[in-house]
This record gives structure tokens, C-alpha cells and sequence, in this order.
């Protein structure tokens, strides 16, 4: 059940909890240049994950997310064909977080490390609300 006020869905009112997930290491080809495209190395990435829904009641704290899934299918990222875009790893990542069931909103960055040398990293970041069923 999705709580909101007037505010949205996030207010000073309501108690929250965030999972995160920071810093996963893993690599995957990924990429539009022709280095990354046809290059013999796949690119090293960084990916965060955060999740965010309403604090169980003291009574529920069994309901709680079991992120297993979501490092399980990053873990898989290196096995996979070549992706142009690290916005589609993100919004892939997306629809794994909103399979878990009290995920309200997430917050999903994929980061290429090693693409340019005076660049720490360049990526995407997605920030997404669980669609409303009406």
C-alpha cells in the first residue's frame, strides 16, 4: 500500500528505509564508440542502487527486501551480449528493483570507468516511482 499526502509521496511525516547497494563492481560491453563496440575488453562499471519504501511497522519486520536478486543480476551483467546504451542496464535494473514488492521508488546509477582517461567515470542515473495502479 502506497502512502501519499499532498506533499507527494515523500514528507518529513512518514518514516522511511533505504537499502543501498554502493559501489557494485562488475563489467559489461557496453557502448556506442568503436573501442567499445568491437574492443576485445569489456568496459569496467560502477553501479549504486537504492531503494526506498515506507519503515515496516515494528510488528512487520519480517517484511524485509531482500536485495539478493538485484546483485545477482548485476553479477550476470559480464556474461551478457554487447548493450549500447547503460540506460537500458538502468531501466533493466529499474524493473528488477520494482519486483520487489514494498519498493516504492529507486534510484539506479551505471557508470563507465574506465572510457576516458581524465574522467573518473561518466554514466547515467535513473530515479523512478513505482507507477500507480488506477
Amino acid at each position: 500500500m502506497t502512502r501519499t499526502s499532498s506533499s507527494g509521496l515523500w514528507d518529513a511525516e512518514h518514516d522511511y528505509v533505504r537499502i543501498l547497494l554502493d559501489g557494485i563492481r562488475t563489467e559489461a560491453r557496453v557502448g556506442l564508440h568503436p573501442w567499445e563496440r568491437f574492443g576485445d575488453k569489456p568496459n569496467p562499471l560502477l553501479v549504486t542502487i537504492e531503494l526506498f519504501a515506507h519503515a515496516p511497522r515494528p510488528e512487520t519486520q519480517a517484511e524485509f527486501m531482500d536485495y539478493d536478486p538485484l546483485r545477482a543480476a548485476v553479477k550476470d551483467w559480464p556474461n551478457r551480449p554487447h548493450t549500447e546504451l547503460l540506460e537500458t542496464l538502468a531501466e533493466e535494473l529499474v524493473g528488477h528493483c520494482f519486483a520487489l514488492p514494498r519498493v516504492e521508488a529507486c534510484r539506479v546509477s551505471v557508470l563507465k570507468t574506465g572510457i576516458f582517461n581524465e574522467i573518473n567515470a561518466v554514466g547515467i542515473e535513473l530515479y523512478r516511482r513505482r507507477p500507480v495502479a488506477r
